[in-house]
């Protein structure tokens, strides 16, 4: 049983130190359709920055997430999730394809050669990827913030904002199926500022879902409201308005279907959460900015051999405010996850907490947990305290 395992993980190795390796695909997992383990796990070869990576597509049931590991590392994951998490995994390499399969007569090992072989994989991480707004087709509100031209092509300065604005869309699609089937949908976009993912998710669920939408952005800068209000007015945008003003003052909705935020600044992030659940959201997602309340407060002698180090106190004090934000939002009766927002080698810091109102009551040791976490870190006085309210 273990001579098989070890032929095909030395295979793996053997391919990729070859640079043979085409794919490798885990699959059939061991614990059926459960939300926290993947159904599927892709692995292909990449390059980035001048660095060969393999990249682990991770597909669950409504959500896609990526891991870019080095070889060592890809298949000591192997070693891991085989057996334990899949039942089966595919290796496809120029030459031949092999199956590993487990069954309760143990492991089976086979593999033939293909008939031809397949081109060699392209390992550059800009490679065309199948974007939901396509390079090459022209769409109003990127030329409008001239991020393409009037043929499509994306101006080579904007090709980060062009695959940003295609990730967070990725992202708000997978979650198209938590809103409402009929009817417009209801969205609020905190701190929208120049609201390039304002219009990409108008957008989105105007033209490619032919949904009826109910949009207001809100941001404090006048100038920049008047600027957005302005191209909505030009581009004919119906269900699109801004407004300026602080979160803490809007208008509070009596129903909100989808609430956004991206990084509003420091306590702004906790305004935004605790407006999108008095507002009763069905999908909240939040990428935050910096945290300032934290980084004063903590304090801990057990984690003294790092919280001594400010750069490392800043990172923990940072995380520890995100964590409690999800856990706050469990309280309040969210299944939350938090998530990287787009590829590492682009911006490195950024996450993203994926918020969905729960059918079924919430946990009922989430705020337990919650208070915990701030008793263990000294922390007496926290903005997210607000959504608990």
């Amino acid at each position: 049983m273990t001579a098989h395992l070890e032929e095909f993980i030395n295979a793996f190795h053997s391919s990729i130190g070859e640079k043979r390796f085409q794919r490798l695909i885990l699959s059939a997992p061991t614990q059926g359709t459960s939300p926290e383990v993947p159904r599927k796990q892709t692995v292909r070869p990449i390059e980035i920055k001048g660095q060969n990576f393999l990249q682990w597509e991770l597909q669950f049931e409504k959500l896609q997430t990526h891991q870019n590991l080095s070889y060592e590392e890809s298949v000591e994951k192997f070693r891991n999730d085989f057996g334990d998490m899949f039942r089966e995994a595919y290796l496809f390499t120029n030459e031949s394809e092999e199956i590993l399969r487990k069954s309760k007569k143990g492991l089976k090992h086979t593999k033939k050669k293909t008939t031809s072989q397949e081109p060699r994989v392209s390992l550059k991480h800009n490679r065309a990827k199948n974007y939901l707004i396509p390079e090459g087709v022209p769409c109003p509100f990127l030329e409008a913030l001239g991020i393409m031209n009037a043929a499509g092509k994306v101006h080579a300065a904007r090709q980060k904002k062009f695959r940003q604005v295609n990730r967070y869309l990725e992202i708000v699609n997978d979650l198209y199926s938590e809103l409402p089937a009929d009817g417009p949908i209801r969205i609020v976009d905190f701190g929208c500022g120049l609201s390039y993912l304002t219009f990409g998710v108008h957008y989105l669920l105007t033209s490619i879902h032919q949904r009826e939408v109910v949009l207001h952005g809100i941001d404090q800068k006048p100038d920049v409201i008047s600027r957005c209000q302005s191209l909505a007015d030009k581009l004919q945008l119906e269900g699109l308005e801004f407004s300026n003003g602080k979160i803490e003052d809007a208008a509070q909705q009596a129903k909100v279907h989808l609430a956004l935020s991206l990084h509003a600044c420091d306590s702004a992030t906790d305004a935004a959460l605790a407006y999108a659940v008095n507002a009763q959201a069905d999908v909240i997602l939040a990428v935050p900015c910096c945290q300032h309340e934290v980084f004063p407060q903590i304090q801990n002698d057990d984690l003294n051999l790092i919280l001594k180090h400010g750069i490392l106190k800043e990172r923990i004090a940072a995380l520890a405010t995100d964590a409690l934000r999800a856990e706050a939002l469990e309280v309040k009766g969210y299944k939350t996850q938090i998530m990287e927002f787009i590829d590492l080698e682009h911006t490195p810091k950024n996450l993203l907490i994926r918020a969905v109102k729960r059918a079924q009551s919430p946990n009922e040791n989430s705020a337990s947990r919650y208070e915990k976490l701030k008793e263990m870190l000294n922390i007496e006085h926290l903005a997210t305290d607000q959504i608990l309210k």
